[in-house]
C-alpha cells in the first residue's frame, strides 16, 4: 500500500487537534430512501453504518442534480450521523427542493480495534524532533479516525520550524504499514510573552 501524502501545519503555542480519517480502499454504496426538504438537508438512508462525520459521495438523485458528486473527480461532502437510519447534510438546505432516488457512496471507517499508532518527526539530517504515540497520549484513536493531539504548551516549546514525519500503524496481529507521510511546517508564534 502507498501511504497517503499529507502534509502537517503546526502553529507554534496553539493547540493542535488534528484528525485523519482512515479509509478502507472498497466503496460502500447505500440506497437513499427519502430527501428531506429539511435546513440542514436530512438523508433516509437505512442502515447506513457510518459513526460520527463522515465523508460521502452522492451519485443518481433525480430532480436535484447539483447535489450528486463525482466520487472519482469531486470532493466529498461531510455527512453528519444522526441515527441508524438519517445523516445530516449542514451545508445544504433542501427547503424547496424536490429531488428523491440515489445513493451515498463512501469508504468505510478502518477498525482500530487493537491497533497502535506512533508518529516520527524528524529533521532533514534524520534526528528525531517529535515523537507521537498511542501510549504517550499525543494519538487519539477511535472509529477510523487518528487525532494528532498536541497542548499550546507543547506547540509553544518547539524550537525547530521544517521536518517530514510518518505514521505507522501496527495492526492487532504485528503488521505494520506506514499509513501517511509528509512535510511538517511549524508556524512560528508572534504573540507570545
Amino acid at each position: 500500500m502507498q501511504p497517503a501524502r499529507l502534509d502537517l501545519r503546526i502553529n507554534q503555542g496553539a493547540t493542535l487537534r488534528k484528525p485523519l480519517l482512515l479509509m478502507q480502499p472498497a466503496y460502500q454504496y447505500k440506497p437513499i430512501t427519502a430527501i428531506q426538504q429539511s435546513a440542514p438537508l436530512l438523508l433516509t438512508v437505512p442502515a447506513h453504518g457510518l459513526v460520527g462525520s463522515w465523508p460521502i459521495w452522492i451519485e443518481g438523485v433525480t430532480g436535484w442534480g447539483d447535489l450528486g458528486r463525482d466520487k472519482a473527480r469531486e470532493p466529498f461532502r461531510l455527512a453528519k450521523v444522526i441515527d441508524a437510519n438519517t445523516l445530516e447534510l449542514n451545508n445544504i438546505s433542501g427547503i424547496g427542493r424536490t429531488a428523491s432516488g440515489g445513493l451515498i457512496v463512501y469508504q468505510p471507517p478502518v477498525d482500530l480495534t487493537g491497533f497502535s499508532a506512533r508518529m516520527m518527526i524528524r529533521d532533514t539530517a534524520g534526528a528525531l524532533l517529535l515523537e507521537l504515540s498511542m501510549d504517550n497520549g499525543r494519538l487519539v484513536a477511535g472509529d477510523g479516525r487518528i487525532v494528532i493531539t498536541l497542548t499550546a504548551a507543547e506547540t509553544a516549546a518547539i524550537t525547530w520550524t521544517k521536518g517530514r514525519y510518518d505514521l505507522e500503524l501496527t495492526m492487532s496481529n504485528g503488521d505494520v504499514t506506514r499509513w501517511a507521510e509528509g512535510e511538517v511546517v511549524v508556524s512560528q508564534e508572534v504573540t507570545h510573552e
